[in-house]
């Protein structure tokens, strides 16, 4: 199981936390936010908004792909590296066939399959495709959680100025009391200002942490099939670790050991 990437919580966590601070520093009662009325509207609204514009199965799927994205990868790139190495160690010294074994203890589906065309001994090209559309079936997946969450960014605030205009039409039906007309429009306002910042807050940084977590993932992968096509051409484990390498930060790629070269 993925372990949960804190940052994006707590940043979000952060940005409402100074929300509520500021209104206390202006004497205001962060309490007054907390009304059924346009919370309901705002985050029951924006999403049922959002998932019409959906299809059934992409509103299902949007839960995994948000747990994925919150989550740290199984394993790091220089993990992927490191075994990439072994394989392109083994495959010199017992020929691509005895990668077939290894390939049951890749945990990795793609990593995985990659191994296995490698091993039925699939021209480079069509393996190159093969994975590219896997690459794009994931980065289509991805994109729709994404949007997603954009679409509720978009929606949101929307819906938080018909709360409003709900809560003013209120207001203007009861003119005869003057004394709750000012309670009834801070009501009212409370609406937008959800809308506003469940939008800024909440959906736009999720949308950008799913497509951030997307990149990654793909950048990932393409360094796995790059690694697999050197070792179906016969590159030596020193020449594979150095160009996969290239794939890293700076700092990263600095701890990285260096590969045995075995004799051919």
């Amino acid at each position: 199981m993925k372990k949960l990437d804190r940052m994006t919580p707590i940043a979000v966590g952060g940005a409402l936390g100074a929300v509520l601070f500021s209104m206390v520093m202006e004497g205001s009662n962060p309490m007054v936010l907390f009304k059924p009325a346009p919370l309901i509207l705002v985050f029951v609204g924006t999403a049922m908004a959002a998932a019409a514009g959906f299809m059934k199965n992409d509103v299902t799927n949007i839960k995994n792909v948000v747990k994925q994205a919150m989550g740290t990868p199984e394993h790091s790139p220089e993990e992927d590296i490191a075994r990439m190495v072994q394989l392109a160690e083994l495959a010199r010294r017992e020929g691509l066939l005895a990668l077939e074994k290894a390939a049951s203890e890749v945990d990795d589906p793609f990593f995985r399959k990659g191994v296995e065309l490698t091993v039925d001994g699939m021209d480079p090209e069509e393996i190159e495709d093969i994975m590219e559309g896997e690459l794009r079936a994931i980065k289509e997946r991805h994109r729709m959680g994404a949007k997603f969450f954009q679409d509720m960014g978009g929606f949101s605030p929307t819906l938080g100025i018909i709360g409003t205009v709900v809560g003013l039409i209120h207001v203007l039906g009861n003119l005869n009391d003057p004394n709750t007309i000012g309670p009834a429009i801070g009501s009212a306002f409370t609406a937008t200002l959800w809308g506003v910042m469940a939008a800024n807050v909440f959906w736009l940084p999720i949308s950008n942490k799913l497509k951030r977590a997307t990149e990654l993932e793909l950048h990932g992968k393409r360094m796995i099939m790059d690694g697999l096509l050197a070792v179906q051409a016969g590159n030596s484990p020193r020449m594979i670790q150095a160009r996969l390498q290239s794939y890293l930060s700076p700092k990263d790629r600095s701890g990285g050991k260096p590969a045995t070269e075995e004799a051919a």
